[in-house]
């Protein structure tokens, strides 16, 4: 959506230029010849910036003034003085002006002025949106559950919020609720009165990114209009959340690892240092370990990550939360639809249990939603589940597994583990996310395992 401006002199000259010159630039132009024209342009119109002479043939500048913030405090204002008028000009700065410019002025110097006033308004506005975001955010910082491991891990956030500046590193498949842990370490803290920036260096362009996260100044590369503050001088005093860090590019790395060790940046283009007190918590789904060794994340930067490290168990790891988490849902879900659903079937409740959950706890919301939509009971039955829960692949297994192990007296415990984990690796052709769905073990778990075992394809 355009800007719009409103042109407000007497001098249809002046009228006429300023509008050709600004319409040119991008902007929706209105314009007024007289204050009582002014007014009724606001009310008739949305404006969000108004270059307004101090001179005008009915009301003064000033009053103009008073009466455009009592009607809208958001619309800026430029006021256009004489150099005899500096005085009233300053009057009009106490009063809400944005700025004032002298008569005659250069063309250039007035774009400037209503780039750096609408820029001022977007960053105002962003600001409020993040307020009302993080309002939302923090009404849910409760991690959910009974399970050991959800206890282990909200102990853990306990003590980390207690300090400031330790970076934490957040590891966990999707959908465990990584995003979840980073809200409760902030707003847990001291900074929680700051903001919390957040930011998925997957889903931003590598060419976009430094520039979301340092800022960039007016004419650093050819769609850089204006100055732009980024993620980290937005979030001074807060936090700076880098979701699947594991898929930043190096070169980004070195620059978020500086930032690390002196609290400092420059912004793309720019020639100075910023300095400002922000606490990074990074996550990934990925093994940065792995990335480690194969040269495709710093290892630098993975220690300095790491000081602090949160791993958000899998669901499937932690079934005696399954239930506990689904009727969670089911109350949500009762209040955004207006249902009075109660639970599950008894029926229903085994194969919940039963399923391995890869999606984890962002999959378990998603299908209880799905089935309190279908429900037309006050009790989800197994039609409301998708397929993949009622066929549910752990118990298909033991039907599809026509080689068995053989126990012997002698074996232990690792030799049938390894017989076992050999067998169904090759079932499903290595592939190690599907293998590790079936054995109900992570990802990292089983790598472990291949690795202790000196398993191979071949």
């Amino acid at each position: 959506m355009k800007p719009s401006l409103l042109i407000v002199d007497d001098d249809e000259v002046m009228r006429e230029t300023l509008s050709d010159v600004l319409r040119k630039k991008g902007y929706e132009v209105f314009v007024a010849s007289s204050g009582n024209d002014a007014l009724s342009a606001i009310r008739k119109n949305i404006i969000d910036l108004i270059v307004l002479d101090m001179r005008l043939p009915d009301l003064d500048g000033l009053e103009v003034l008073k009466r455009v913030k009592e009607f809208d405090t958001e619309i800026l204002v430029i006021m256009m003085t004489a150099y005899s008028d500096v005085q009233t000009a300053v009057s009009a700065m106490k009063s809400g002006a944005y700025h004032y410019i002298n008569k005659p002025f250069e063309l250039e110097e007035l774009k400037l002025l209503i780039e750096k006033g609408l820029e001022t308004k977007s960053l105002i506005n962003e600001v409020r949106r993040l307020r009302r975001q993080q309002k939302g955010d923090y009404q849910n910082i409760h991690i959910q559950g009974t399970s050991p491991q959800i206890q282990s891990v909200r102990e853990l956030i306990a003590m980390i919020s207690k300090t400031q500046k330790t970076s934490v590193l957040i590891q966990g498949e999707s959908g465990t609720g990584k995003e979840l842990a980073a809200n409760a370490v902030h707003y847990s803290s001291k900074r929680s009165p700051r903001a919390l920036m957040k930011i998925n260096c997957s889903a931003i362009p590598d060419s976009l990114l430094e520039s979301e996260l340092f800022g960039h100044e007016r004419g650093a590369f050819t769609d850089a209009k204006t100055t732009k503050k980024g993620l980290f001088e937005l979030a001074d005093g807060g936090t700076v959340f880098l979701d699947e860090i594991g898929d930043m590019k190096p070169f980004l790395q070195s620059k978020i690892l500086r930032f690390l060790e002196t609290q400092s940046f420059m912004r793309v283009g720019g020639e100075r240092e910023i300095k400002v007190d922000v606490r990074i918590i990074a996550a990934t789904n990925k093994d940065l370990e792995s990335l480690v060794r194969e040269g495709l994340f710093r290892k630098d930067l993975y220690y300095r990550l790491k000081v602090v490290v949160i791993e958000m168990p899998p669901l499937r790891e932690r079934p005696e939360d399954i239930l506990l988490l689904s009727n969670l849902f089911i109350e949500e879900n009762n209040r955004e639809h207006g249902k009075e659903v109660k639970g599950f079937a008894p029926e229903t409740r085994q194969f919940m249990t039963q399923y391995h959950w890869p999606g984890n706890v962002r999959e378990l919301r998603n299908v209880v939603e799905r089935a309190m939509i279908l429900s037309e009971h006050n009790l989800i039955d197994q039609e409301q589940l998708p397929f993949e829960l009622r066929s549910n692949e752990k118990q298909e297994w033991g039907t599809q597994n026509p080689n068995p192990v053989e126990f012997t007296e002698d074996m232990s415990l690792d030799a049938v583990e390894k017989i076992h984990i050999s067998r169904v690796l090759k079932k499903l052709d290595w592939n190690k996310s599907r293998t590790a769905k079936v054995l109900g073990v992570s990802r990292a778990t089983l790598r472990e395992k291949i690795r202790r075992y000196s398993l191979s394809e071949s």
